[in-house]
């Protein structure tokens, strides 16, 4: 059977940046690969028919059809063809990488459908917006993002510069990673989750479980956590050791490394088997001093640099997490295992210490026995220890071997 083509694609809005895109698609081809152009225009009276897939296929995929996109209100219009454009490209079976061109619309018209894509499909966008804050483009995928300086607006001494950069990159990395010998692609993977109040725990996982397993670890900083069940939700990883949920805290109390709604949603729907537990539940995540809520003027706060103010939890709060952990994990039909650590729940809970407080703690203890409904394969295992013990780092490694077992 013949071996089926694939490409990069290149995807811009071609009623304006239509030069360009030929231009770094000649560049693509000259290395050997094969490109594929895609217009992505919502200008019905000025759409490209100088391409290899045309606004009015993109248009199509949308639920109601191209009325949706062909308006006069450009807004609504490039809203509507990032949700037809994320539905045609999660379908291609095709796609070696992807090059967007745009400024802010096509920008937000672009990497939507770039995070549809897998982990590890190349994804650059060369874009006017890149010299921001570009987390909403990116989320939680791989996407490389790469300013233009000067406008995506016709061919010059700078625009050829960065033109040629942008093929080279998507082009080197579809060459350079196919030619990459994986060695640990015979090791199951796992992942795990981490603060810096929680690095000794998963280092002593990491040590232990590094020769039989694949280790990614997580850094539990929002987009971590978000990067981490993206994998989940795309069957990458074979097990997960969520030590360090953190991020739920900032998403419950307004901290700056939240996660969202849908924390723990990829173990339930893919009954990934996983082990988790209360890493730094102890605290909130704020920047400087100065950013963080009158509200919470009065509280218990420890600097952790210059950059991170972190605030303690209480009682309340931590009672408020033990049941919103708990009803979550409710949902989950796989095997899950739920481990608490009555010892402390980071690095910074220790006996006089700075978030030294047994009953806040406590509160989520009580809260979570009292919501979470065990099963045969939803179990619950309360420990004496310090998350960052040797003995609890022993005995979750004894639970994973049960686990995969």
């Amino acid at each position: 059977m013949k071996e089926q083509q694939s490409y990069i694609y290149i995807a811009a809005t071609l009623d304006t940046k239509a030069i360009e895109t030929y231009y770094v698609s000649q560049l693509i081809k000259k290395t050997g690969l094969a490109v594929r152009i895609i217009d992505l225009s919502t200008n019905p009276n000025n759409l490209n028919n100088k391409t290899d897939i045309s606004a009015e296929t993109i248009a199509s995929y949308h639920p109601l059809g191209r009325e949706a996109i062909f308006s006069q209100d450009r807004g609504k219009a490039i809203a509507a063809m990032a949700i037809a454009f994320e539905k045609y490209l999660s379908q291609q079976k095709d796609v070696l990488a992807i090059l967007g061109l745009g400024g802010s619309g096509g920008t937000a018209l672009i990497t939507p459908a770039m995070q549809s894509l897998a982990i590890g499909i190349p994804k650059l966008m060369l874009s006017t917006m890149a010299s921001g804050d570009v987390s909403g483009y990116i989320g939680a995928s791989d996407i490389s993002i790469m300013y233009s300086v000067t406008d995506i607006s016709g061919l010059n001494t700078i625009s050829r510069k960065i033109l040629k950069n942008a093929a080279a990159q998507i082009a080197g990395a579809v060459l350079f990673n196919s030619a990459d010998e994986d060695e640990n692609k015979n090791k199951p993977t796992l992942a795990l989750t981490m603060f810096g109040v929680t690095t000794p725990c998963v280092q002593q996982l990491t040590q232990k479980l590094d020769n039989h397993y694949d280790c990614l670890v997580f850094h539990a900083t929002g987009s971590g956590g978000k990067a981490m069940e993206k994998l989940v939700d795309s069957q990458l990883l074979d097990c997960v050791l969520d030590i360090t949920t953190t991020e739920v805290c900032d998403y419950l109390f307004d901290g700056i490394l939240a996660c969202d709604e849908d924390r723990f949603g990829a173990i339930m729907r893919t009954q990934t088997p996983c082990i988790i537990s209360c890493g730094a539940l102890d605290m909130v995540n704020f920047g400087r001093p100065t950013t963080i809520p009158d509200k919470y003027k009065d509280r218990h706060f420890y600097r952790h640099n210059s950059q991170v103010t972190l605030m303690r939890t209480t009682a309340e709060e931590n009672y408020q997490m033990g049941v919103w952990i708990a009803h979550k994990l409710n949902q989950c039909q796989g095997d899950v295992t739920f481990i608490i650590p009555t010892g402390g729940f980071s690095a910074l809970y220790i006996e006089d210490g700075v978030f030294w407080s047994p009953q806040a703690n406590q509160a989520f203890i009580d809260a979570f026995k009292s919501n979470y409904q065990t099963t045969a394969n939803r179990k619950l295992i309360i420990t004496p220890y310090h998350i960052n013990s040797a003995e609890f780092g022993h005995q979750v490694i004894e639970l994973h071997q049960e686990l995969m077992n």
